[in-house]
């Protein structure tokens, strides 16, 4: 007799009876597996290649010192008069070396620099973890046209993965009600297929990174 059985039904039947039968499952540490191979290089170089890869701009500093003057020499050449900086913690290391800066929201149409902690650095993508989880709130990283961002190797981390794991260390289970992960300045080629940048957002993105792992003698 001829079968007249449609493919769909076969295929059905096939999920239905697959369903049915209970097998174990065949990769049970699957979740735990690291999903790169591993990579021998350390995650700042890992990090810096594709964060400037996508048109980041990433500064390496030994202390502060030296953080503040290459902020001093790049505000020169870019003729930068209004940085804009909300968090405590940066507003104390721009005062103690008497840099100039915006403490409050007045005139912010104006701004030319927002000045921002972070929460991670993840090297496999070359991308920051903000949150509004700070002073900085959510307009500081994305109104400006120059975003910079000071952040530690502590903060390094390899994957999304581990820096979603540092952001529960810190908030608990009362994370901030926006995270963000930007990957270099925003772009869009809607246009035409041309790239532009700073579509939606900063046209240039900074990155600091200051040793935190030497303790001060």
């Amino acid at each position: 007799m001829r079968d007249i059985t449609t493919s769909k039904e076969k295929l059905l039947k096939k999920i239905r009876k697959a369903l049915l039968e209970k097998r174990d499952n065949p990769y049970p540490q699957l979740e735990d597996l690291p999903f790169y191979a591993t990579d021998e290089e350390i995650p700042e170089v890992i990090f810096a290649e594709q964060f400037t890869a996508v048109n980041g701009q990433f500064i390496f500093c030994e202390d502060e010192i030296q953080f503040i003057e290459t902020l001093l020499t790049l505000a020169e050449e870019r003729n930068w008069h209004k940085i804009y900086c909300w968090e405590p913690g940066l507003q104390e290391i721009l005062t103690r070396f008497e840099y100039p800066f915006y403490e409050t929201d007045k005139d912010f149409e104006q701004a030319e620099v927002g000045f921002t902690f972070c929460e991670a650095l993840v090297a496999r993508n070359g991308s920051i973890l903000l949150s509004n989880g700070n002073m900085a709130g959510r307009r500081l990283s994305i109104y400006p046209p120059v975003h910079i961002v000071l952040a530690y190797t502590s903060q390094m981390v390899l994957d999304l993965k581990d820096g979603f794991k540092l952001l529960k260390n810190k908030y608990g289970s009362r994370l901030p009600s926006m995270i963000s992960n930007v990957t270099g300045p925003s772009r869009t080629a809607d246009i035409e297929k041309t790239l532009v940048l700073g579509a939606h957002g900063p046209k240039e993105l900074f990155v600091f990174l200051l040793d935190d792992s030497i303790s001060p003698e």
